[in-house]
């Protein structure tokens, strides 16, 4: 019996036993909708993730000092926060950095206005080498120079959102607008670019660095320091640069914090693989009920059917092709129930993806909604392996189909 053959006979099985055949899918279907949902979810969080991060620009250094409590309360703590000699130490002594630039976010929702317009901005003082390390761009006007963080300048440059807020008819370009009772004349606006983690480049009012320390804070405090390898390849070296520059100008004083990007990425996939492997074997629980189901049904088909094997024996078929009929017809039917579960835990998830984007208003990333995802290997992977269980549970009922004794197969009633 050909290959072909047999598949018309699995199916012409299907289809005379109907409800048998879907109560043997049922746990199939089941374990395959959840595997699909599952990474639907976990490849949805990933490439949402590591979109954030690209957004945030590449190969980015981050500094920043974070003291445990109890550093925090010792007599002998000599730092309390980063500075812009820090900033010049790094600048100076670490020849594997490209691009150094330094941060004083206000840290309140501050508003903006202009005339009776009024909106919340995030007013952060940075220095000329944002938009390269930050990865964002000017879309009208300049970026903020040298000469403005020299001179404390009272010039800023805004987002997309503060550009439609408070100057949605008119261009921005040359007007004041006051932010904590300060007056910034806006220089350039940013091309939109989403939120990014916690920060939002679009509601965003950028001012000198100096303009912050100076004019607002009366410090001379960093909130952290973003630095880029000339090589990305020596990534980890160049950390380590920064990380015994800091040492050496702070005494070894404890509270620094010198990561990557791509650590933390990295850090972040392990989470959501982690993740995945507890879903991915609570939907293997499924799949295998769902197998011993098929194994159950297969064996009382071989039963019913002993007769009729022992006719095709009688008539000249061998045991191999005995043997591949009801294995086909068990991956038959965990096929069928695979595509279905498919076809299920894909509408589930961009069901509930559309749901949640009505009644979450921020989800990761601060997009509203759960983040789905469903490549393509999944699809193949999730079929594959269902008609793979159907194989695997189906091989014990082909085998003792296939070993009957024509004989006595025949004699059966």
């Amino acid at each position: 019996m050909n290959l072909l053959r047999s598949l018309q006979t699995a199916l012409t099985n299907l289809r005379v036993n109907k409800l048998r055949s879907a109560l043997t899918m049922l746990g199939v279907i089941i374990g395959v909708s959840a595997v699909i949902i599952m990474v639907a979810l976990v490849e949805g969080m990933r490439a949402k993730v590591i979109g954030e991060f690209q957004r945030l620009g590449s190969d980015l250094i981050i500094i920043v000092f974070q003291p445990r409590p109890e550093d925090r309360k010792s007599r002998a703590r000599t730092v309390d926060f980063l500075t812009m000699d820090d900033v010049r130490a790094i600048r100076s002594s670490c020849d594997l950095l490209s691009s150094v630039s330094a941060e004083m976010p206000d840290g309140r929702d501050s508003p903006g206005t202009y005339l009776d317009r009024e909106t919340k901005v995030d007013l952060i003082g940075v220095e000329p080498g944002y938009p390269r390390l930050r990865n964002v761009s000017v879309a009208q006007g300049r970026f903020l120079t040298a000469e403005d963080e020299d001179g404390w300048g009272k010039v800023c440059v805004v987002g997309s959102k503060v550009k439609r807020a408070l100057f949605p008819a008119e261009n921005p370009l040359g007007r004041d607008i006051s932010v904590l009772g300060h007056s910034l004349t806006v220089v350039g606006i940013l091309q939109p670019k989403g939120k990014s983690g916690e920060s939002d480049t679009d509601k965003a009012v950028l001012v000198p660095i100096t303009t912050v320390q100076k004019r607002i804070m009366g410090a001379n405090a960093v909130g952290v320091i973003f630095a880029q390898p000339v090589d990305p390849t020596q990534l980890n070296a160049a950390m380590d640069q920064v990380w015994q520059t800091l040492m050496r100008l702070h005494n070894n004083a404890p509270g620094f914090q010198v990561d990557s990007q791509q650590n933390i990425l990295n850090a972040i996939g392990r989470i959501l693989n982690i993740f995945g492997l507890v879903m991915g074997g609570i939907a293997g629980l499924a799949l295998l009920v769902g197998g011993i189901g098929v194994m159950n049904i297969m064996l009382v088909s071989v039963t019913e059917r002993t007769r009729e094997i022992g006719i095709r024996k009688a008539v000249g078929a061998k045991q191999k092709d005995i043997l591949a009929q009801f294995l086909i017809e068990s991956a038959t039917v965990t096929g069928v129930g695979g595509l279905i579960g498919i076809g299920l835990g894909a509408g589930v998830a961009y069901a509930a993806g559309e749901i949640s984007k009505r009644f979450l208003k921020s989800g990761p990333g601060g997009d509203p909604g759960i983040p789905i995802h469903l490549p393509l290997w999944s699809i193949l992977g999730a079929f594959l392996f269902s008609a793979f269980v159907g194989v695997f549970f189906g091989i014990y009922p082909a085998v003792r189909a296939a070993r009957l004794d024509p004989i006595q197969a025949l004699r059966h009633e």
